[in-house]
């Protein structure tokens, strides 16, 4: 059976469309990524600031892990969110050989639940 998923992502968390010929089911996902603090001028604690960097890239690595855990058996996948996210996460599949199922990656600002679910449905229901 053709399953193609379609995700909204940000580094907060990602609303993911499952697409089979039985329906649709959807999903969220929270990252639990602690905000990542910038700091600018005076002097710092590098290994402090190294150390909220590794945090952060753990983090992040284990949400889209997570993520691409949903990923797996789509035949087709539509990655659509604003910032990074986005690109990070095609990375991430890309090294678990996922990349070659990504059908377009595309700059969207926050939508809801309902909004996500029908880009998708527009995208892969014919």
């Amino acid at each position: 059976m053709k399953k193609q998923v379609g995700l909204w992502i940000d580094h907060r968390e990602s609303i993911i469309v499952i697409v089979t010929g039985e329906g649709e089911e959807t999903r969220r996902i929270e990252s639990g990524v602690e905000k990542h603090v910038r700091y600018s001028g005076g002097a710092q604690d590098v290994s402090t600031e190294d150390m909220q960097d590794r945090r952060f890239t753990g983090q992040l690595n284990k949400y889209y892990a997570e993520v691409s855990a949903c990923l797996r058996d789509a035949e087709s996948i539509l990655i659509f969110g604003p910032g990074e996210a986005k690109v990070e996460l095609k990375k991430h599949l890309e090294s678990e050989e996922l990349g070659s199922r990504i059908v377009a990656i595309e700059a969207v600002d926050k939508m809801t639940d309902r909004q996500v679910a029908a880009k998708v449905r527009q995208r892969f229901i014919k």
